[in-house]
């Protein structure tokens, strides 16, 4: 054979060399996009996050509205999801007919129902009857592009044309003074609510933490690390007296430790909270060295708040 045929022999051979290739390539394609969208799942959406309100604050130019104990719910338009990205479990009767439209939410139990929120929405498999107790609280389009009070109409026209009972629209109202602000506050924490939220109404949405978004509490709260089990005494003999908990190092002071007690159920002191686990506790400002006052255990946090 000369060199001429030899290579019209190669050039036909070609093309099906080619075709054995392609399932390959296919295969890796298809496991690359699979990986991609896996990471893109996990990714935290740019939620905007709210600040500490501070007296002083031109009430005039906000909304006001509760702040429900819940665990928050992004709505991407495909999946509803943690604020670290994490997809949540739901039926698939909860999310039929949710718009393309990413919505921004809590999903909500009622007042002092936190638990049940995450006993429902923390398993992998969604249970029909727990999830009926639920509600997705629509509190902001993050996709409109407008300012907040124009996208308090748009959300509710939004969650009318949904038209089910377990989705609502966060209500939102003005206040016209502090001494008004903190009566409200009041009567939504002597109801067993958490606070309130303060919206800018000229705001559009953004990523991360402003003070267009505060909240309102009649407390502080903050998270620590649980590192050790004190014993009781007493009538806590022989079950947990307190939690040795410690606060991280931040802007270069040292980790702080103290003992958290105060709070804890008769149940979660015989069976507490296992050491490396995040417990939220409130509190009530801080000493001279940076300890909370009057901390008082609230809850364990769970992994899919994280």
């Amino acid at each position: 054979m000369n060199d001429h045929s030899a290579l019209k022999q190669n050039r036909s051979a070609a093309p099906n060399f080619r075709l054995c290739l392609l399932p390959l390539v296919l295969s890796i394609a298809g496991l690359l996009t699979s990986a991609t969208l896996a990471h893109a799942a996990d990714s935290a959406p740019p939620l905007m996050l709210a600040k500490l309100y501070q007296p002083g604050v031109a009430l005039a130019d906000y909304w006001v509205s509760e702040k429900y104990d819940g665990i928050r719910g992004y709505w991407d338009g495909r999946q509803l999801l943690t604020r670290s990205g994490q997809r949540i479990a739901v039926p698939d009767w909860f999310v039929a007919n949710w718009p393309a439209m990413p919505m921004d939410g809590e999903l909500w139990a009622g007042r002092g129902l936190f638990q049940k929120v995450l006993s429902t929405a923390l398993p992998k498999s969604p249970d029909d009857t727990a999830w009926k107790g639920l509600r997705f609280m629509v509190f902001d389009l993050p996709a409109h592009g407008g300012r907040f009070t124009d996208r308090i109409t748009a959300l509710n026209t939004l969650v009318d044309q949904i038209g089910q009972a377990w989705v609502g629209a966060v209500p939102q109202t003005r206040l016209s003074s502090p001494q008004a602000l903190q009566t409200r506050l009041k009567q939504t924490v002597d109801e067993g609510g958490e606070g309130m939220m303060l919206h800018r109404g000229a705001s559009l949405y953004a990523g991360g933490r402003s003070d267009d978004l505060l909240k309102v509490k009649t407390h502080e709260d903050s998270e620590a690390r649980v590192v050790g089990h004190v014993p009781g005494q007493g009538k806590y003999a022989g079950q947990l007296g307190a939690l040795m908990v410690e606060i991280p190092a931040a802007k270069g002071q040292p980790a702080l430790r103290f003992k958290l007690g105060s709070g804890l159920n008769d149940e979660q002191r015989k069976q507490p909270p296992p050491v490396g686990s995040v417990v939220t506790y409130r509190f009530r400002g801080t000493t001279d060295s940076g300890l909370p006052r009057f901390a008082t255990f609230m809850r364990v946090r769970a992994s899919i708040e994280l």
